[in-house]
């Protein structure tokens, strides 16, 4: 139910244009001024890593979002994962996608064809999000970006209030779809403590009320806030979907927010251990997934990091996972390159050719065999399916890969009837 404008351009650019000086990176969780946006570029720039940030002033806001509108070279996109998913899928000619999220009249103008958007969904504005590009090895003072991401900001109310939840569950009825794709509760994050716990009880309500042969897929999203976080884990949002999407970055913080495995890990160094990874999503199976004594309906997750991706799922609910992992691997070289098909001159293997499958339990060592690149294992009734991803070289565009991603391995999945 996220839905906006992107407009994205280089971020040094913009914090330029905008009058700010090079200087020390800090984090934020939240963005209250000019200078604050360009400490936490600047943090998040020095690692390399992506995030996404609230901006809390909204004059300012709007008075950067016209400058970065205007500036030259800024390019405006479909934006938010609601719309962005939408919109992958909308690709496939014989789909019809259902979007509710806040649509203003640039954004419909930006939309597919097959993207069919309720009335009640359309409003007068659009909300913008602004996405500073960065590439690898690019300068700012004495800052160096390690490889190339994006941080992105927003004052965005709309999205933030999950305004457009309950059209959205309203209009399942008529649309009789064959697949619900959830996504925006990151943005709520922006809201006061009370009125995001009361606004996340409602969405737990009106996600109770969409029909249990629907399956339902969670995409994540950057988050700063462990409780809220803790909150979507226990308070009965895992339990009521059947997949989920996420990220290395919403994978760690998944883990701290919850005392899972490896949790007193920081960040990651470099590419994330394959073993330590699978601790943590075993473990988000074992104890918020499907089991004979637990009332959960989740039994898959779509793990992307840069180098590889992870399929896992509960047995005996989902097929075709070797097509699933494979064409998300697909869909993150050829999206990052702007590019149809994979061009072998424009990627490279960042995958780690040997890794143990845990960090904790007895492993089992893999070798990566080139002839069959998914690799898979088993562990206590869940099943891993590992592909490494050719990663494009000189990114034209990072900005919506994991919803690519995470589209294209679902239109690719096969659900069990239970």
């Amino acid at each position: 139910v996220n839905a906006c404008v992107d407009v994205v351009l280089s971020g040094v650019k913009l914090l330029e244009a905008l009058g700010l000086e090079p200087g020390d990176g800090k984090n934020h969780a939240v963005l209250n001024s000019r200078q604050e946006l360009k400490e936490a570029f600047v943090h998040f720039m020095e690692k390399g890593a992506a995030a996404e940030r609230f901006f809390s002033d909204a004059e300012s806001f709007n008075h950067i979002a016209q400058t970065a509108s205007k500036y030259p070279g800024a390019q405006l996109y479909v934006g938010g994962n609601a719309a962005l998913i939408g919109q992958k899928l909308a690709m496939n000619p014989d789909l019809k996608i259902l979007l509710c999220g806040p649509v203003g009249p640039k954004l419909h103008e930006l939309l597919d064809n097959n993207v069919i958007v309720p009335p009640e969904s359309m409003q007068e504005r659009d909300e913008f999000h602004l996405i500073l590009e960065y590439h690898a090895g690019e300068e700012w003072g004495r800052v160096k970006a390690p490889n190339a991401n994006r941080f992105i900001f927003s004052h965005d109310l709309s999205n933030g209030a999950l305004n457009m939840l309950e059209v959205f569950v309203s209009s399942l009825d008529e649309f009789q779809p064959d697949l619900v794709v959830l996504s925006g509760l990151h943005m709520m994050e922006g809201q006061s403590k009370e009125m995001r716990q009361r606004r996340l009880m409602e969405a737990v309500a009106s996600i109770s009320d969409i029909p249990t042969d629907i399956p339902i897929h969670l995409e994540l999203a950057s988050m700063t806030d462990q409780d809220f976080m803790s909150n979507i884990i226990h308070q009965q949002v895992f339990p009521l979907v059947n997949s989920i999407g996420l990220n290395e970055q919403e994978l760690l913080f998944l883990t701290q927010s919850a005392s899972g495995p490896h949790a007193s890990l920081a960040s990651w160094s470099g590419v994330p251990d394959v073993g330590v990874v699978s601790d943590i999503l075993f473990w988000i199976l074992k104890e918020h997934g499907k089991t004979a004594e637990r009332a959960s309906d989740l039994t898959r997750i779509h793990f992307h990091t840069l180098a590889y991706h992870i399929l896992v799922t509960v047995d005996g609910h989902w097929g075709n996972q070797v097509a699933a992992v494979a064409a998300g691997a697909r869909a993150a070289g050829t999206q990052a390159c702007a590019t149809k098909t994979i061009d072998t001159n424009k990627v490279f293997l960042k995958a780690p050719l040997e890794f143990v499958t845990s960090q904790t339990e007895s492993p089992s060592k893999i070798s990566l065999n080139p002839d069959e690149p998914v690799v898979h294992w088993h562990r206590e009734g869940i099943s891993f399916h590992f592909t490494p991803v050719l990663v494009c070289k000189d990114p034209v565009r990072t900005v919506g890969l994991g919803d690519a991603i995470s589209a294209e391995g679902l239109l690719y999945s096969e659900v069990y009837p239970q």
